[in-house]
């Protein structure tokens, strides 16, 4: 689905297929970025359904507001925040969540927003514009360890401790305050590179990555999912790099394997405690054509996991 703003769903067909919707169930899109799902879920919805849309971005929210739908409810709130704002919502357990993880589109093409380094605009890269710290506030303060560390660890840049050198170096002399500064020092630290990539590349996705707590969320968003799912519900997560993946897959197979018991204790296998997931087919990619016309497809992937009925309950960690 291709929206006014330019923005085009990922895996639009997949992922809502994959939620298996029930005319009159209750779902949740935990990122509703311009609505490409959310509208895709409202068409199979019948009057009974109900659909529950996240989004941070207050842009996001604006944009939400063009659907007018008794049926869907757009909440200003981290969707690692899940369970509390649904809970506040009066809305004790959903059919499917949706997670399409990282930064949408719109986020990286409207170079004001200090997401992408091929604008020079302030160094912003908040999804909440309305709170927290900036990109660069963030790097006016940080000392070179973090700095390093968040680039290593988030960016998986080689070049991470150089580029964090050259920044403490140049801010000594005035704040990196825009997007086209950071990006020139990081051109300068960065001896080479993937061919096609730009060297600022794995950089920008870091701080993007630290300055909204995407992994801290997801990490937090995906066992309260678990939770709020009603039996045979389904959990579809799409990601768009491998730290994001790497979390996805890791939770749907440990939660996908019953509770380690002690060796000895004299039971059946169909004594055992079931798992809380069952994973669903393999990882599913961006077609072809679907990459062609879309690019940033490439990258992503989605696995979907359904809830047992026989599921025990869980604390939200």
């Amino acid at each position: 689905m291709s929206l006014a703003s330019g923005h085009q769903t990922v895996l639009l067909a997949e992922a809502v297929a994959a939620l298996a919707i029930r005319p009159d169930g209750c779902y949740v899109d935990g990122t509703f970025g311009r609505g490409g799902h959310s509208r895709a879920i409202l068409e199979r919805l019948g009057p009974q359904g109900r659909l529950l849309a996240f989004d941070r971005d207050p842009q996001a929210v604006a944009a939400a507001r063009a659907i007018g739908d008794s049926r869907f409810t757009l909440l200003h709130r981290r969707f690692g925040d899940l369970a509390a704002a649904l809970a506040e919502a009066g809305v004790g357990a959903v059919d499917g969540v949706l997670l399409d993880i990282g930064v949408s589109s719109p986020q990286l093409d409207e170079g004001e927003r200090g997401f992408s380094f091929r604008f020079d605009a302030p160094l912003d890269m908040r999804m909440d514009t309305t709170q927290g710290e900036t990109a660069a506030e963030w790097l006016a303060r940080a000392d070179i360890r973090d700095i390093t560390e968040v680039i290593r660890n988030y960016g998986e840049e080689r070049f991470a401790f150089q580029i964090a050198k050259k920044i403490v170096a140049a801010r000594s002399e005035r704040p990196v305050a825009t997007t086209g500064e950071l990006a020139a020092l990081v051109r300068e630290s960065v001896r080479t590179r993937e061919l096609g990539q730009d060297p600022a590349t794995r950089t920008f996705q870091a701080l993007r990555i630290r300055i909204n707590q995407e992994l801290e969320q997801l990490a937090l968003a995906l066992p309260q999912a678990v939770e709020i799912l009603k039996a045979e519900g389904r959990l579809v997560v799409i990601s768009f790099h491998s730290l994001e993946d790497r979390i996805v897959k890791r939770f749907m197979r440990e939660q996908s394997a019953p509770d380690a018991l002690p060796k000895d204790l004299p039971l059946r296998a169909d004594q055992l405690p079931p798992a809380r997931l069952r994973l669903l087919g393999k990882p599913v990619r961006a077609a072809a054509a679907e990459v062609a016309v879309n690019p940033r497809a490439r990258s992503a992937v989605m696995r979907v996991a359904e809830k047992p009925a026989l599921a025990p309950a869980r604390e939200v960690a």
